[in-house]
């Protein structure tokens, strides 16, 4: 009886398993398979209540889709022609925050996807920047390295990591956030760090711009959450972060491509062909049709392919991700690379989505052409461009002031076409922009030569000094590139790898080497001048709100001012390598008294007599 009743238990022990084997295998059956969900979460309460949610994962596209609530609303839903992707566009006017299912139905099978509309953060976020600030643009793989376990990530293309020039180097976010206090001591207000999103591709993945995935910071930069926490630190700090964002191309190995929804999300029908870069023709008047198509749809290089802005589909995705950022991690610029390759009109509306969201963001948008009449075109409220066709974009990169300032301080200055003279005749050419508050101004970035192109240049010393004062007091929002304070050397034509060379380093405390052998006499005096400027121009409205005033060249001397109010700061300086008696009954209208304090020493400077004394490519900046 008792063997019985031992058979009979194991009886029942062997099918209550086999039948719960039997159930799981049943609803594995009627399961669909996992799905790519973006973006991940939303939020209720935003000015534009519709929101487009990409579904991706095997034949997604075949399902039925239904929601959870009432309180949203489907208004469409797209099936690309690739099956394995399913654009839903919902509708959340009525939407509070909460979370909601996506149920998903193909056949017997079912998925239910729980997606959450979140409150809005009440924060001070989404600033903006202006001509009040100073940018600090950096390289994060380049700048510092403040965590050594992330450098290589299992699961990622690239396996290495090394100090060979194109190779990662290990700089992250952890770094970055270390450097927050040398940063707001320098007296920078904004950091802009290059695109930080994940680029998972084979090699040359540290410069960020061949991204992989629009919604996930890199892994070896630290990852999401420590790039949130690094944003709320630079807060805290007082800095503002600007986002570097790349809509015009994407990396060769982004899902988006390699599994593309259509071949219409990418120009050229998702083939090759090589931009010619001249987007010069995009606002020549006498330009060929196929010399303006090639500029905007061919593809930067052939491992960036190019989105087709001009599919909505597209279009709303990139929109939305530049909102979800700003509102997620509370980030208050971008700057949009490559700008003028992507679709105009595009842009254009994404330039008014993201202000009808956040008023006072700023954007500023990369607009490499080398003349002043070419960079205006592409500013809001432009007066060259026909009517309708306003890029709305608010700030623009002042690359002719970039390319004058790296080339006029190694002439000596005569009265008309050299040296300081050609800055002159720039700036009176000013009436051709909308905004020249809004122009976005600097010596060097990742893509060009750095001032300094090798530490030989003759008289760096006095070249530096000149151009840091002219940076930090002419019109414009005033950027950095990372070791500028530094003279930091670099040549272009050694390629891109050794011209972003890495931040020089305390290896004791892997924090800014400020002291010791890395530090030459000449950094250490830029560093000194450059941070004294810009802790004086931290908070000085007559420099960031002031009208600017200038003189024609005379005794290749450079005379200008800025006024607000009662208040005027007047610099003057010499561009020859001559010793200089600038006569001064001329400048009447700058020089408001008989005396005035040289903000770079801290002297009394006297403008009682004649003329004033001046040394070989002197500088004084006079406070009134």
């Amino acid at each position: 009886m008792k063997n019985r009743h031992f058979y009979l238990f194991l009886v029942w022990v062997c099918f209550t398993l086999f039948g719960s084997v039997l159930v799981r295998a049943s609803e594995s059956r009627r399961a669909l398979p996992a799905v790519k969900v973006q973006p991940a979460f939303w939020w209720s309460g935003m000015h534009n209540p519709h929101l487009q949610i990409m579904l991706y994962g095997e034949g997604v596209g075949h399902c039925e889709v239904s929601l959870s609530t009432d309180a949203v609303a489907i208004d469409s839903v797209v099936r690309p022609a690739n099956a394995n992707y399913l654009l839903l566009y919902v509708n959340t006017a009525e939407a509070r925050a909460g979370r909601f299912d996506i149920v998903l139905r193909d056949g017997k099978k079912t998925k239910r996807i729980a997606y959450d509309l979140r409150p809005r953060d009440t924060k001070t976020r989404a600033q903006g920047f202006d001509a009040s600030d100073v940018v600090y643009l950096l390289m994060p793989d380049r700048f510092v390295n403040g965590d050594r376990s992330n450098d290589v990530v299992k699961g990622l293309k690239e396996t290495t990591a090394s100090q060979e020039p194109d190779a990662r180097h290990g700089g992250d976010l952890a770094g970055m956030t270390a450097s927050l206090d040398y940063l707001a001591d320098l007296g920078i207000t904004a950091i802009w760090p290059t695109p930080l999103l994940t680029n998972d591709m084979p090699s040359t993945s540290y410069h960020g711009y061949a991204i992989t995935d629009y919604y996930e910071i890199d892994p070896r930069f630290g990852g999401t959450e420590a790039y949130c926490r690094f944003v709320d630190e630079a807060h805290r700090h007082g800095l503002k972060v600007i986002q570097d964002m790349v809509f015009n191309h994407c990396g060769a190995d982004n899902f988006l491509f390699t599994d593309r929804p259509a071949d219409d999300w990418f120009n050229c029908g998702s083939r090759y062909v090589q931009t010619s870069y001249r987007i010069s023709a995009l606002t020549d008047a006498y330009a060929s049709a196929s010399d303006r198509h090639n500029a905007t749809d061919g593809w930067f290089v052939e491992a960036m392919p190019d989105f087709n802005q001009r599919n909505p589909h597209v279009m709303t995705y990139l929109t939305q991700n530049s909102i979800w950022w700003i509102e997620y991690a509370g980030i208050d610029g971008i700057r949009q690379d490559t700008y003028p390759y992507a679709d105009r009109r595009a842009m254009a509306e994404w330039n008014k989505a993201v202000r009808a969201e956040y008023p006072h963001f700023n954007i500023v948008g990369e607009t490499w052409l080398g003349h002043n009449v070419g960079v205006s075109q592409w500013q809001k409220g432009s007066k060259l461009v026909a009517q309708g066709d306003d890029s709305e974009l608010p700030t623009v990169m002042d690359f002719p002031l970039m390319g004058l300032l790296g080339s006029c301080l190694d002439e000596e200055t005569n009265d008309w076409d050299r040296g300081l003279a050609r800055i002159y005749e720039y700036l009176s050419q000013d009436a051709v922009y909308a905004d020249p508050a809004h122009l976005l101004t600097f010596l060097d970035n990742h893509d060009t030569d750095r001032f300094a192109r090798n530490n030989e240049q003759a008289d760096i010393k006095h070249r530096y000094r000149q151009a840091i004062t002219l940076l930090l007091t002419l019109r414009g929002i005033p950027q950095l590139y990372y070791g500028d304070e530094l003279a930091m050397a670099g040549n272009k034509s050694r390629g891109d790898g050794l011209l972003r060379q890495n931040f020089p380093l305390d290896p004791a405390t892997t924090k800014p080497a400020l002291e010791g052998e890395k530090l030459t006499a000449t950094a250490r005096e830029t560093y000194d001048f450059t941070r004294r400027l810009l802790r004086w121009r931290k908070g000085n409205t007559t420099i960031s709100e002031g009208t600017f005033k200038h003189y024609a060249i005379q005794h290749g001397c450079y005379v200008y001012a800025r006024q607000k109010g009662d208040k005027m700061v007047t610099i003057i300086m010499n561009g020859t390598n001559q010793p200089s008696c600038l006569p001064l009954k001329r400048y009447a209208e700058v020089l408001p008294k008989s005396e005035a304090i040289d903000v770079i020493t801290g002297r009394t400077v006297k403008l009682d007599g004649e003329c004033l004394q001046l040394g070989v490519r002197d500088i004084l900046i006079l406070e009134f």
